[in-house]
């Protein structure tokens, strides 16, 4: 599309890049770098996204809109199935697929198991090396050519999306080779996420941040309430939905002190994104079975029966 600018013709380019790669490769990282918000939550754990997040974003005369997708792993259950099929159907939503590799991990089994489904599918992609600073530049590079060796990638990029390394150049690239159009989106929109969506992924992080082994991975988060008042402030009301009760007393914490400190952490955390005053309050409950009810697959936009 051109559009006039002080009496010259300026294009506009827009289009979807789908990152994908194994779990805790840094996807969301990248996301939150280019939008320069947070809009997909991060943790040192594997398989923290669920669904895929749209990150939006302008370069330039680009805007640019990511698809965070999750980590591509072995499945076991039906919501490690419903995830895996979510970011391949992602990756033919886009314009250009990025394979994003964890440097420091290498060309891991899971890794290889995703270009092998890029050869069968005769996918194009970039290669992406993220996490550069953890890793000498002897065996980066090693490990560039190890991976164009076995897939022919159209470019190749190294960045750390944690410091920002490198990164310029990679979403230069980008923005130059998507496809002439029209923005699809707000400029000032950083997400197609709804606000009480965020919040509640927010609460979800924090979660992760301070539960102990396994128990982020059997609860899930949804809003049940997202109202603005007359004062500006939000009151949002978000449940945290368990499978047992063994599970909520944990998560609740001796005298109400753990759900305390995940909503002090994530009421502010979402004050700072939406610069206006959150009354945050947190609901645990035990819904046994969750993970087999296709109402909560649907909120995520997930296929029950992939």
């Amino acid at each position: 599309m051109k559009t006039e600018d002080k009496g010259q013709e300026v294009v506009t380019r827009c289009g979807f890049v789908a990152l994908i790669g194994a779990p805790n490769a840094g996807k969301s990282t990248i996301t939150n770098n280019f939008v320069g918000s947070k809009v997909s939550i991060v943790s040192p754990k594997v398989q923290t996204t669920r669904t895929q997040v749209k990150g939006i974003g302008i370069y330039d005369n680009t805007q640019i809109i990511f698809i965070d997708t999750p980590g591509i792993f072995k499945p076991k259950r039906r919501l490690d199935r419903a995830m895996v099929a979510s970011s391949w159907s992602g990756v033919g939503d886009a314009d250009i697929v990025v394979l994003v590799v964890d440097a420091k991990r290498g060309y891991d089994d899971e890794t290889k198991a995703i270009v092998n489904k890029l050869k069968k599918n005769k996918t194009e992609a970039i290669l992406l090396l993220n996490k550069t600073d953890l890793i000498q530049k002897e065996k980066l590079l090693g490990l560039a050519a190890e991976l164009n060796q076995d897939f022919k990638f159209t470019e190749t990029f190294m960045i750390s999306a944690l410091n920002g390394d490198q990164t310029e150049e990679f979403y230069k690239y980008l923005a130059d080779n998507l496809p002439e159009s029209p923005w699809y989106y707000d400029e000032d929109q950083m997400s197609d996420m709804p606000l009480k969506l965020l919040a509640a992924e927010i609460v979800r992080e924090k979660l992760f941040l301070y539960l102990r082994h396994e128990l982020p991975y059997a609860l899930t988060v949804e809003p049940e309430l997202w109202e603005g008042r007359e004062d500006g402030s939000v009151r949002a009301e978000i449940t945290i939905y368990v499978e047992r009760d063994s599970q909520k007393i944990i998560v609740l914490g001796k005298g109400g002190s753990m759900i305390k400190k995940i909503g002090q952490a994530a009421r502010k955390e979402i004050e700072d994104l939406l610069e206006e005053r959150v009354h945050l309050f947190l609901f645990v409950k035990v819904r046994e079975n969750w993970i087999d009810d296709p109402e909560r697959y649907k909120d995520w936009g997930l296929n029950f029966n992939a």
